[in-house]
């Protein structure tokens, strides 16, 4: 099995290089291939001859976005897009990843978001991947769309900043008021792989770890495990303001992919094999 992974140097696509070691891989970055050029893409894929193309490259400076909007669709939007419109052309599957973003996160956080259900996103981040969604969607019949949220891994990612602020400071202050799971980008790169082996149906699916918490609640447990000595003190979203706005509610419900067989460990199991690898 022959597999294409573009964005290859980024936290998600490491993990996904991992789990896919044994594989045929062609990794892809922008100096190798451009995905917002169609010919290119054309050119490259009609050379590799994937059967799968995956696609973890992707805009996701969130705040930024707001400023560059034309970059951020160009990534988020056209990139898929010419990816799902090559892959069709050559019966190739398409895996994207996508975001709890293309939700407005304004549900009752008692409630969580299903494949389904309408879209309402009020950021340029959100609002572009959204955009290529649907250009996936309309292009191609063989791909995944897997939404992910809070993911962490081997990068610059929340936890490593949160164990590196609670060993410098007394006391953190940290948002409670954002509901969601964190998600381990080994166990992403996991469900990526077992849809391939399981050859699950084609679709859109939340690929997030089991289980839900909030920012604050998450870092209590990070210093926890850490045995971190650092005060944390819970604080709204509307004493952080950023340029671009924080869904309230980020809860995915892995139902329909558990439904599919795939195996999902919950974010606590996820967050300490992740901090016994990073406490080394």
């Amino acid at each position: 099995m022959k597999i294409l992974i573009t964005g290859a140097n980024g936290m998600l696509a490491k993990a996904v290089r991992n789990e896919l070691k044994d594989e045929e891989l062609v990794l892809t970055d922008v100096a190798e291939l451009d995905i917002t050029n169609i010919d290119a893409v054309r050119e490259f894929v009609n050379k590799e001859q994937p059967d799968y193309i995956i696609n973890c490259a992707a805009y996701t400076a969130v705040d930024k976005a707001e400023e560059q909007v034309d970059l951020a669709r160009k990534v988020n939007a056209l990139g898929p897009k010419n990816l799902a419109i090559v892959a069709n052309e050559e019966d190739a599957t398409l895996i994207h990843i996508s975001t709890d973003y293309v939700f407005g996160g304004e549900k009752p956080v008692e409630e969580d978001y299903t494949e389904m259900e309408e879209k309402n996103p009020d950021t340029v981040y959100g609002i572009t991947k959204l955009e290529g969604e649907q250009a996936i969607i309309d292009s191609t019949f063989k791909y995944y769309i897997f939404r992910t949220a809070w993911l962490y891994g081997d990068g610059n990612n929340f936890v490593r900043t949160m164990l590196n602020l609670g060993k410098e400071k007394d006391e953190l202050n940290v948002v409670a008021d954002q509901h969601g799971s964190p998600t381990y980008a080994v166990d992403l790169a996991s469900i990526i792989h077992q849809a391939i082996e399981k050859g699950i149906p084609y679709g859109i699916y939340h690929t997030t770890n089991l289980g839900y918490t909030t920012w604050y609640e998450f870092t209590k447990k990070i210093f926890e495990i850490a045995k971190i000595d650092c005060k944390v003190n819970p604080v709204t979203s509307e004493e952080f303001v950023r340029p671009a706005k924080r869904p309230k509610n980020s809860k995915l419900s892995k139902e329909k992919l558990l439904k599919a067989g795939i195996e999902v460990p919950a974010y606590e199991d996820a967050l300490e094999r992740y901090l016994k690898l990073e406490l080394k």
